[in-house]
Formats: structure tokens, sequence, C-alpha cells
């Protein structure tokens, strides 16, 4: 078992990974080309070879950053794996000398476990504009934003 940044040979598998909890309507879908612009953001956790958990950070601004496509397959749920890639993305913020993280999730009591705080989209207006308005499901949103400080 471990946790790792990503590889471009990995960018099929997280598509795999992501289509499926997207097509469960419980994240949203992202491109396969959008996970190899983006690989760099992406840790990976393996069990025996086979990827099954991922997740990604990806900056906005000076001081802001996003947990995005966080998802563990129902298999190896419930074992730590989430909580491990949202803290490796903490501390890589960290890092970077990023002060705020959030996440927009269906999931908020798992966010809050970790410490984060629900809060408004309005207070991420480079998410909502860069990105929200052009989701399908804009007007009709029911994902939860979470913050954190750091």
């Amino acid at each position: 078992m471990s946790l790792r940044k990503a590889k471009v040979k990995d960018a099929e598998s997280i598509f795999k990974i992501l289509q499926h909890f997207a097509l469960k309507e419980v994240l949203l879908p992202r491109s396969l080309n959008s996970i190899y612009e983006n690989i760099r953001d992406f840790y990976v956790y393996e069990v025996g070879g086979k990827i099954v958990g991922v997740g990604s950070l990806h900056v906005y601004w000076e001081d802001l950053a996003e947990i995005k496509s966080l998802a563990v397959l129902e298999d190896y749920q419930n074992h730590g794996i989430g909580r491990k890639i949202v803290e490796a993305c903490l501390e890589d913020a960290k890092q970077l000398g990023i002060k705020k993280v959030f996440a927009l999730t269906y999931v908020p009591s798992f966010f809050e476990k970790l410490g984060f705080k629900i809060t408004d989209k309005s207070n991420f207006p480079q998410k909502v504009w860069t990105e929200c308005i052009h989701c399908v499901k804009f007007n009709e949103c029911k994902e939860v934003p979470v913050v954190i400080q750091l």
C-alpha cells in the first residue's frame, strides 16, 4: 500500500475511477484530456499495484487551492485512504504557502472530520467564474463547499 504523486502512466486508471463515480452522480466527470493536463495535481493510492484511490490539489490563486476529484473505490473505503490523500494535499498546500484550501463535496461530513468547515460558494469567485459557470449542474448544484485555513 502506498500513496504517491501520479505519473502520466496513471492517467487512464485515474479516469476510470473518476468516471465510475461520475456515472453514479456522486462526482463530477473529468475528461481524460483534463487529467493529462493536470496530472501533476494528482495523488494516487495503490494497493498491490492497483490504483484504488485518487485526489488532486488545484491551485487557484496565491492563497487558495481546491481539493478535487477525491475518490476511493468502494471495496477500499473506510480504511483511511481518502484521509491520507486529503492530508497529502494539505501538506502540499502548506509547502506551496497556500493559506486556504476548499472542496466542493456531496459528503461534507468526511471533510468536517478533517477540520474543514461548511462555507458559502461566494467565498470562491475564482472557482465559480472559471469552472462552475460552465458546469451543466451550475443552476442546480448540490455540492457543499467546505474550507480549511492552514
